[in-house]
């Protein structure tokens, strides 16, 4: 059987089963609708095949989403080409009201074949492994944060109020554990909340141990070491930053990681008129959170303390060399931003944005660890 050239094929991926089109190459192309069909590893793999005996060349796709990698890594095992679009950059007909798993299918192909869709970074299975811990201790800590405020909302409903400076610690545990209430169902409850707040913190402190542990064996562990440089960024600071965002050097230029962030302005601007508005917050949420958490350091001055120092022993002198320029810029910029009236948590946020351009300068000048064999055998299964 003769085959033909290429074919660009556009899944609509689902729980079960999977919308399939394909578009022929050149410009009048056919772009037809094959059908649904199932969304398994054997489904997957028949599929393909029928579909590299007719076309020479197979150019495969579907949206990023709760389906994950599997597929993407099961095409490229069987030899074919395949990308994973990013959902937010789809071009989109204002007009169009309409959605289907057919439609989708037949707009991912024929996009594919005009070369307007945009891929997302896909992880290796390793460093996904990684991403996950990283993002279940990340809800611990908003579960943690929020079984808090359920103590303080309660006890504030009480007329009760904790005096102290530092809260969750020490002195502030011991007047919790104090409390008490007449009702025995008020007890009880308050009981409860206390019992939930320990179990959640109780569980962040093994996912950070699981951490701790981890890394280190990681790939990516050279460059967690390497942020670790800049002021305000400690190991699980790093580690997410790296989880999240990838290997850095894959960006050309630092803006492309500020985009990648969120952290540049918006605009709207047509003609001679340019309206500039707060940061696009688009991209990676969990990556710019910890950045901008970090970027609060930067409002006292230049210095070095002693867990800082011992961040930064044993890595390159050029590393060092970064941090250090970063600290003293980003500490004047912050003076600056405030001296001319600007709010602090928009001078944060410039200094954030600032960061992530160290951060990158900083991972061209580390390298990961070669990823093993068996790593690679795993992700080609």
């Amino acid at each position: 059987m003769k085959k033909h050239g290429e074919a660009f094929v556009g899944i609509d991926t689902a729980k079960l089963r999977n919308a399939v089109a394909v578009a022929e190459g050149g410009r009048e192309g056919e772009v037809r609708y094959l059908g649904e069909f199932e969304n398994t590893p054997q489904g997957v793999a028949k599929l393909i095949r029928k579909l590299a005996d007719r076309y020479e060349t197979l150019h495969i796709c579907y949206e990023a989403g709760p389906t994950g990698y599997g597929l993407y890594r099961q095409v490229l095992a069987m030899g074919h080409e395949c990308m994973v679009v990013a959902p937010s950059l789809i071009p989109r007909r204002p007009g169009d009201r309409v959605k289907t798993n057919r439609r989708d299918a037949q707009t991912l192909a024929r996009l594919l074949r005009a070369g307007e869709l945009t891929a997302v970074w896909v992880p290796d299975p390793t460093h996904e492994a990684v991403r996950d811990l990283v993002r279940t201790r990340m809800m611990a800590v908003e579960d943690y944060r929020r079984k808090r405020q359920h103590v303080t909302g309660f006890l504030l409903r009480h007329g009760r109020t904790y005096t102290g400076k530092t809260s969750w610690k020490g002195h502030h545990l011991r007047w919790l554990d104090g409390q008490n209430f007449d009702h025995p169902a008020q007890r009880l409850a308050f009981q409860e909340m206390l019992n939930a707040v320990r179990a959640v913190r109780d569980r962040l402190d093994r996912l950070e141990a699981a951490l701790l542990e981890i890394v280190p064996s990681w790939t990516m562990a050279p460059v967690v070491a390497a942020f670790q440089a800049m002021r305000g960024v400690q190991f699980l600071t790093a580690a997410t930053m790296v989880a999240e965002a990838g290997d850095l050097r894959r960006f050309d230029h630092p803006r492309q990681l500020m985009a990648f962030l969120g952290l540049v302005p918006s605009e709207r601007s047509t003609g001679e008129t340019r309206r500039q508005g707060g940061i696009t917050k688009a991209g990676n949420s969990s990556a710019r959170r910890v950045l901008v958490e970090a970027a609060w350091t930067y409002r006292h001055s230049a210095g070095l303390g002693v867990d800082h120092q011992r961040r930064q022993q044993g890595l390159p002198e050029q590393v060092r060399d970064i941090a250090w320029k970063a600290q003293a810029r980003l500490c004047a910029r912050y003076r600056r931003l405030m001296a001319k009236g600007k709010r602090n948590t928009v001078a944060v946020t410039a200094v954030a944005r600032e960061m992530a351009a160290f951060l990158w300068a900083i991972a061209r000048h580390v390298d990961p660890l070669p990823l093993e064999t068996p790593q690679l055998a795993r992700a080609a299964t």
